[in-house]
């Protein structure tokens, strides 16, 4: 198995990262490792144009240490990339070859290009953005990569010397931060982005970010809204929230912002830069929106090393949201025949609700997603499987889904049976309000399609729905007798009529022997 192991290094100019993982041949690759070191190969850069003694020996202990990790997991492949700062440095060739002495690591530095690109491969493998216009943006501690693109089609490439390191030793030397220095600092944050983007010739849906000024700015939202998702990983800010957050740290001394939750503190010194620069860039393409990538980089180095040395066809992988789903109910076994018959059946109700329910296609989404993976707890136990199947679902990494809309999807699996939503549950209570009701009105649906389906047999062929005088009429047709899903359903319509206010009507109809197959209008 070693033979299928790699090793990814990022050696940029805040920290080193080294991320080890294992080709797994149905679902890509997992990570075995994940070992940091905040170097600080950039600092004094910008004055003195080398990488300081100091930088160098933290820099050679990391990946030291980081070699014996690779060594001990007994990794076959290893690639190594240097950014900005070994980049920029007058003794970047000196560092590179010391490092290969010392540690027998090859270390290639790259362009502002190939990190952008990099960073790029990383989007695309999380994102769904088909014939989408977005701006990719990469902030490290020396450049931060700008690609603008639609879809998988990359329009252009920069790389802007702007990095959270670079402007804080320029601009942000003092502490508190006076408000002189943060004028300057956006002065020249706007001067360079118009200078090097021109004018934006198109308004992008959003920009995903990556790097750690973009995880923290997650972290900290988060932590702000007092939501507790398990990664910031696809997770959505606004403009105004990064724009409440640097008003809210420039007016701190560096003390205080070692304390602000959800912001790690070895980053306190640089985070206001970063988000200063974040915040030009959203001004400049005018853009609400930021989607947090918690890969980036060293993710890009891993996919493109993976398909380098052939351990991974990643063009074999279909990278939707449904496909996802459907690769994670098939890798816990979950009966798919059941599964999507629940589908079917909960997509009829959704699209037959009354005019008035605001429920939109992102909430179509996800109740198809838990329909599909509502039972796979029982890959742990029958016993409390929806209990299971929440947990499962809340760490799944499902394709193009935000932590928001997975822990959605897995509070919907967690109340297909059993007891209704209630706030003394923590898994629902940690939901907004407008969630909670969410929960209420999709879990519903999802309790109802899954009663229909009591026996497990696809009795029932095609469903049609109706509203009426508050009620919700469900005509069903099928060949045996369904009085089994009938009292299924009954036995599950507890939430969908509290969740709607309308009572439900159960009508049944025989099928003609000769008509066999479902007559449901998608697959």
């Amino acid at each position: 198995m070693s033979q299928k192991r790699l090793a990814a290094l990022d050696i940029g100019t805040n920290s080193i990262r080294c991320i080890i993982v294992e080709v797994d041949e149905k679902h890509g690759f997992r990570v075995l490792d994940d070992e940091k070191a905040s170097v600080r190969l950039g600092e004094g850069l910008s004055e003195n144009g080398r990488i300081a003694s100091a930088a160098w020996s933290r820099a050679l202990e990391a990946l030291q240490r980081m070699r014996k990790i690779i060594d001990g997991l007994g990794v076959i492949y290893i690639e190594a990339v240097a950014t900005s700062a070994v980049r920029k440095a007058e003794n970047g060739n000196q560092f590179v070859a010391e490092m290969k002495d010392k540690t027998g690591i090859d270390i290639r530095v790259i362009g502002g290009h190939e990190e952008a690109a990099l960073a790029s491969l990383s989007a695309l493998h999380h994102f769904d953005m088909y014939n989408t216009r977005y701006v990719l943006i990469d902030i490290g501690g020396g450049s931060i990569e700008v690609i603008t693109a639609v879809g998988s089609h990359i329009e252009e490439i920069h790389s802007l010397e702007l990095g959270a390191v670079f402007l804080t030793e320029r601009f942000l030397r003092k502490d508190p931060i006076p408000a002189e220095d943060m004028r300057r600092l956006r002065k020249h944050l706007c001067k360079c982005i118009r200078k090097t983007l021109g004018d934006v010739r198109f308004s992008p849906h959003c920009l995903i970010g990556s790097g750690g000024t973009i995880t923290n700015i997650g972290s900290m939202v988060m932590a702000r809204r007092k939501e507790q998702y398990d990664t910031v990983h696809a997770y959505d800010v606004l403009h105004s929230e990064v724009v409440h957050q640097l008003a809210m740290l420039q007016r701190k001394s560096f003390k205080e912002r070692r304390a602000v939750s959800g912001l790690n503190p070895e980053r306190a010194d640089i985070i206001v830069a970063g988000v200063a620069a974040v915040d030009a860039l959203m001004r400049h393409f005018d853009t609400n929106l930021l989607k947090i990538n918690a890969g980036g980089i060293r993710e890009g180095l891993i996919i493109d090393s993976l398909k380098k040395h052939g351990l991974w066809t990643l063009d074999e992988i279909q990278r939707d949201w449904l496909s996802s789903v459907i690769a994670f109910a098939r890798s816990c076994h979950a009966d798919e025949t059941h599964g999507h018959q629940v589908r079917r059946m909960a997509l009829e109700i959704f699209d037959s609700l009354p005019q008035g329910i605001e429920l939109d296609i992102r909430a179509r989404m996800m109740l198809e997603a838990a329909a599909i993976l509502h039972d796979v707890g029982y890959f742990i136990s029958y016993d409390k499987h929806h209990k299971h199947s929440y947990h499962l679902i809340r760490h799944a990494n499902l394709f193009d889904f935000t932590p928001r809309e997975t822990e959605i999807i897995a509070n919907l699996s967690r109340y297909h049976r059993k007891s209704m939503p209630k706030t003394s549950h923590d898994n629902f209570s940690r939901l907004t309000d407008t969630d909670q009701q969410l929960v209420r009105k999709l879990g519903g649906i999802l309790r109802l399609a899954d009663g229909l389906d009591r026996r497990r047999s696809n009795i029932i062929k095609d469903i049609n729905c109706d509203c009426a005088n508050g009620k919700f009429i469900i005509e069903m047709s099928g060949h045996d007798d369904m009085a089994v899903e009938i009292y299924g359903a009954k036995a599950k319509s507890d939430l969908f009529e509290l969740a709607f206010d309308m009572k439900l009507v159960f009508k049944t109809y025989p099928l003609p022997k000769d008509e066999n197959q479902p007559r449901f209008a998608f697959s």
